[in-house]
């Protein structure tokens, strides 16, 4: 968390106070993370009835990109994020990334999954939307959800056909994974729902990013207390 050097004292202590207030809803890692009740929003794979399921051929890895699967998987197995599947009709390779700090970056290879799907047309906003709803402000606040996408639980049923394929086991999640074609439009139908009273009046949201805006930098505090609430 960074508060800028150039806002008063005053604000900054304002704003400070209002932050550890609500420490308890800042995320460090994944332990710390909620999970939305199913009950509130889920997501749904909804496959074409017609759809042929593919599971796909293991493709061979090296040695260092084997112990980061291995690493990766017993990380996500460790926090609930995933559980073993021995029965499934529909299986993904798994891609790694390397990321520029020199790490790993584990995905799954959902284009088989992703074709088999409709497309959900739940309308994104307009980034030049948001540029406009943001600019005038005297104070913007940013925020980014940790690892937003698997606070959503998957649909049960369709918790299996997210399986992929390792050396050691096959797993599929119990949380909506990266990857999956409309992850994007279940996660902006999800920020909607919860902040449908402040969008446009002193919020901002594309998908996991938020924007806190406030006309008057005294009234700050206040508009990032709404949203903590």
């Amino acid at each position: 968390t960074k508060i800028s050097r150039q806002l008063s004292p005053e604000l900054r202590q304002q704003l400070e106070v209002e932050i550890v207030k609500n420490a308890d809803l800042f995320a460090w890692s994944s332990v710390d993370m909620p999970r939305i009740d199913a009950d509130f929003i889920c997501h749904r794979l909804a496959i074409h009835k017609e759809a042929k399921p593919v599971a796909q051929r293991k493709r061979k890895v090296g040695g260092e990109r084997r112990e980061a699967i291995l690493t990766k998987s017993q990380k996500l197995l460790s926090v609930g994020f995933i559980r073993e599947v021995r029965y499934t009709t529909w299986l993904a390779n798994v891609v790694l990334v390397k990321k520029s700090s020199g790490k790993w970056c584990m995905c799954v290879d959902y284009t088989d999954l992703n074709k088999a799907c409709p497309k959900d047309s739940y309308p994104l906003p307009s980034i030049d939307r948001l540029v406009d709803g943001a600019s005038g402000h005297a104070l913007l606040s940013f925020l980014d959800a940790y690892s937003g996408y698997n606070q959503i639980m998957m649909y049960p049923p369709d918790e299996v056909h997210t399986s992929f394929i390792t050396d050691h086991a096959n797993y599929c999640y119990w949380v909506m994974p990266f990857g999956l074609k409309n992850a994007g439009a279940t996660y902006q139908r999800l920020m909607d729902k919860v902040f449908h009273q402040q969008i446009g009046r002193n919020m901002e949201v594309y998908v996991d990013d938020m924007v806190v805006k406030t006309t008057s930098a005294i009234d700050h505090a206040t508009d990032l207390a709404e949203m903590f609430t």
